[in-house]
């Protein structure tokens, strides 16, 4: 069973020297309950539907199942999304040989700044750097699915 492990982290400083590449995401919800949601998501040119299950006990890991469809395949299923789709900014950061995606929110979640980092093992070891802040793995608050629902504007 194929899994994702990552940890999330609010970001405190400024981070954009050290990206290496930047992508614009735009994302639905088929399902954004937490035992399963099924996402739609257009990442500049190419599109992918993916299901994530519920996370372990430590918030860390969860199911996670992906595969590539055609854009236009992506546009028609967004329109039978849930309503609130999810718009941002993602940047890639190297950190020695994993990397950090940082998505800088746009729309109604605009302001919201997080990181993550997939990891090979829930207890792999990686350099924090000085613009990382608080780490959030495990708050739903956080997660997209959560986002698209309940705005970070109107918290």
């Amino acid at each position: 069973m194929p899994l994702e492990i990552e940890r999330k982290f609010l970001v405190s400083g400024d981070f954009h020297s050290y990206t290496t590449r930047t992508t614009y995401i735009m994302q639905g919800y088929l399902s954004s309950v937490p035992e399963r949601t099924v996402r739609i998501r257009i990442k500049d040119d190419k599109a992918f539907i993916t299901i994530k299950g519920k996370n372990n006990q430590s918030g860390v890991s969860r199911f996670e199942w992906e595969k590539e469809i055609s854009i236009e395949e992506a546009r028609e299923l967004l329109f039978l999304c849930e309503p609130g789709i999810i718009e941002k900014k993602r940047h890639i950061i190297p950190n020695s040989s994993l990397f950090f995606e940082v998505d800088e929110f746009m729309g109604d979640n605009s302001g919201l700044i997080i990181a993550e980092i997939e990891l090979p093992t829930e207890d792999t070891l990686f350099e924090k750097p000085s613009w990382l802040g608080r780490e959030v793995t495990g708050d739903i608050r956080f997660y997209n699915s959560y986002l698209s629902k309940n705005p970070y504007s109107k918290w």
